[in-house]
C-alpha cells in the first residue's frame, strides 16, 4: 500500500496535479487527496485550484462541474462509469422541454445534474446553499426544483415557499427508513441524529440536525468533547468524522447507506489515470459556457 501511495505522489508531482475527493469516497482516497469536501466546497475549490491536471475522486457530474469551472485544466475521472442515479433522473431533453412549456418558471438545479442539464437551467444549488438560492428568487416567480424531490420538499417546507418538484431522488438517502432511525436511537439514546437533506421530509422530522456533509463536519467540530452522533448519510463520511474528531463517537445507520458508484474509485485507478492521463472529461465549449452561468450565479451568492 505504501508503495502505491508513493507512486501516486510521485506521479502527482510529475503531472503537477491536484486530487479532489468527495466526503463519500473510501477513506484511503480521502487520505491521499489534496482537498476533501462536499459539493459546494469542491465547486469552489475546482474554480480556484488553477492546476493543469485535476483528478476528481467522486462521480461523473462532479467531475463535469470541475471541468466547467476550470475549462483550461485536464480533468480526469478515475472510473468513468462512476455515475449518479439521481443525475440520470433528469435528462437534458426533458428539462429543455419543460422550459419550453414553462418559459416564466425559474429552473433551480441541484448540482447533482449533468453538464447538459446545467446548460438548460437558471441557477444551481447544493444541499448546503439550497435555501439561500431559493430565497434569492423573487417571491412572485414560480420555481421548478430539480432533480431531487426530497431536497426540494425540505427547502419548500423550511421557507414556506411553494415549488414544483421534479420526480427524482438519491436512492441512497430516499431509502433511509424510520425504523433504522428508531433502532439507532434506542441503542444510542445520548447521541444526536444528523441526516442529509436528500432524505425524505418525514425522516428530517425525526432528526436533530439536517445538514450537508460539510455542515455535518462543521457542527461536529463545534460540539463538546465526548459528544455522540448518529450519522444519517452515506457512510463514507464516517472516516473523516472519526479522523478529525477522535474525542467524539459516531454511529452509522443500519443497514449502511452505501453509494456503490462513490466506492468504485480506488487508489489503483487514481495511479492509472495519473500515469496515462486517460479518462479525461471532455465537454463541448458551448456547453461549458452555458453550464457555467448557473453555477456562477450560485457561487456569487
Amino acid at each position: 500500500m505504501s508503495e502505491l501511495i508513493n507512486e501516486i505522489n510521485r506521479l502527482k508531482k510529475e503531472r503537477n496535479a491536484v486530487i479532489l475527493a468527495h466526503n463519500y469516497v473510501n477513506g484511503d482516497i480521502q487520505d491521499i487527496a489534496d482537498f476533501t469536501g462536499d459539493s459546494l466546497e469542491l465547486s469552489i475549490k475546482a474554480q480556484n485550484v488553477n492546476a493543469p491536471v485535476i483528478v476528481f475522486c467522486g462521480v461523473s457530474f462532479m467531475a463535469e462541474t470541475a471541468k466547467i469551472l476550470s475549462p483550461a485544466s485536464k480533468v480526469l475521472l478515475p472510473v468513468m462509469d462512476a455515475g449518479c442515479q439521481m443525475a440520470d433522473m433528469a435528462s437534458a431533453q426533458a428539462v429543455a422541454d419543460y422550459r419550453k412549456a414553462n418559459p416564466d418558471t425559474v429552473l433551480v438545479a441541484y448540482v447533482n445534474t449533468t453538464a447538459a442539464v446545467k446548460a438548460e437551467v437558471d441557477i444551481c444549488c447544493t444541499s448546503a446553499n439550497a435555501e439561500k438560492v431559493v430565497k434569492s428568487i423573487p417571491a412572485d416567480k414560480k420555481i421548478m426544483f430539480l432533480p431531487d424531490r426530497n431536497l426540494g420538499a425540505n427547502v419548500s417546507k423550511t421557507l414556506n415557499r411553494p415549488m414544483e418538484l421534479w420526480p427524482g431522488c438519491c436512492p441512497i438517502h430516499d431509502q433511509v427508513l424510520a425504523c433504522s432511525i428508531q433502532s439507532a436511537r434506542a441503542k444510542h439514546p445520548a447521541a444526536k441524529l444528523m441526516v442529509h437533506p436528500e432524505c425524505p421530509p418525514e425522516i428530517l422530522a425525526l432528526a436533530d440536525i439536517a445538514l450537508s456533509t460539510g455542515g455535518m463536519l462543521r457542527a461536529v467540530r463545534e460540539a463538546a468533547p465526548g459528544s455522540e452522533f448518529i450519522v444519517g448519510t452515506e457512510y463514507g463520511i464516517m472516516h473523516r468524522l472519526q479522523k478529525e474528531n477522535p474525542d467524539k463517537t459516531f454511529y452509522p445507520l443500519e443497514p449502511l447507506p452505501t453509494c456503490r458508484d462513490m466506492k468504485k474509485i480506488t487508489l489503483e485507478s487514481i495511479r492509472d489515470v495519473l500515469a496515462d492521463l486517460n479518462n479525461e472529461v471532455i465537454l463541448p465549449a458551448e456547453m461549458i459556457e452555458k453550464a457555467r452561468r448557473p453555477i456562477e450565479r450560485m457561487l456569487a451568492l
